[in-house]
C-alpha cells in the first residue's frame, strides 16, 4: 500500500481518499494513519470515506460521505469548519439538496457503471456537466475517468476527477498517474 501511494503521489495525485470498506475498525484505523502520514509528507490532503469518526480519530483532513451515511451537518459538527467534507450525488434531486449543505465539494456520478459502485447504473456525463454548471463548488466526476478520456471531459466543462481503477489496476501506478496528470494539465491549458 505505501509504495503504491507514494508512486501515485509522485505521479501527480493531489488528494487521496481511503476507501477501505472491507477492513475492520483497528486495521482500517492503522491504514488510515499510515496513509495520512504519507499524504502529509507530500503536502496532499487525506480524507476518509464514510466515517467522520475515523477522520476525527486519525486527524484526517476530512471525510467523504454518501447519501445514506452520516449527514453533512453532523460531519461538520464533529470535524469543524476547516475540515474537508464531500458528498456523493447520483441524481438531480440529490444534487439540488446537496447545494444547501455545508459541503466543501460534491461528486457527480458515476458517469459510467463501475465496479467500485456495484449495482449503480451510470448517470451519464450530462449529469456531471449539469451539476458543475449549477455549482460554485468543485464537482468531482466519478466513474471510468482515465488518461484517455480526461481531455474530452475537460472539454465538456468538467475540472475535478476521481480516479480509482486507472491507478489501482495499472502495472505502473506512477506512470499511469503521471500520464493522467499530464493529460489533465494539457487539456486545462487549452481551455
Amino acid at each position: 500500500m505505501s509504495s503504491f501511494l507514494r508512486d501515485v503521489l509522485r505521479g501527480g495525485v493531489d488528494v487521496v481518499q481511503l476507501r477501505e470498506k472491507a477492513r475492520g475498525g483497528e486495521q482500517r484505523r492503522e491504514v488510515a494513519r499510515q496513509m495520512l502520514a504519507i499524504c502529509h509528507d507530500f503536502g496532499v490532503p487525506f480524507i476518509v470515506n464514510d466515517s467522520a469518526q475515523l477522520a476525527l480519530d486519525v486527524g484526517a483532513d476530512g471525510v467523504h460521505v454518501g447519501q445514506d451515511d452520516l449527514s453533512v451537518a453532523e460531519c461538520r459538527r464533529l470535524l469543524g469548519d476547516e475540515a474537508i467534507v464531500g458528498l456523493s450525488t447520483h441524481a438531480t434531486a440529490e444534487f439540488d439538496r446537496a447545494l444547501e449543505e455545508p459541503v466543501t465539494y460534491l461528486s457527480a456520478g458515476p458517469i459510467v457503471p463501475t465496479p467500485t459502485k456495484q449495482g449503480r447504473a451510470g448517470t451519464g456525463v450530462e449529469y456531471a456537466i449539469d451539476c458543475q454548471g449549477r455549482s460554485a463548488l468543485p464537482v468531482f466526476v466519478t466513474g471510468g475517468v482515465n488518461a484517455d478520456n480526461v481531455a474530452d471531459l475537460v472539454g465538456a466543462g468538467l475540472r475535478h476527477f476521481v480516479v480509482v481503477r486507472a491507478l489501482t489496476e495499472a502495472p505502473d501506478p506512477y506512470a499511469s498517474a503521471r500520464r493522467l496528470r499530464e493529460a489533465l494539465e494539457e487539456a486545462l491549458a487549452q481551455r
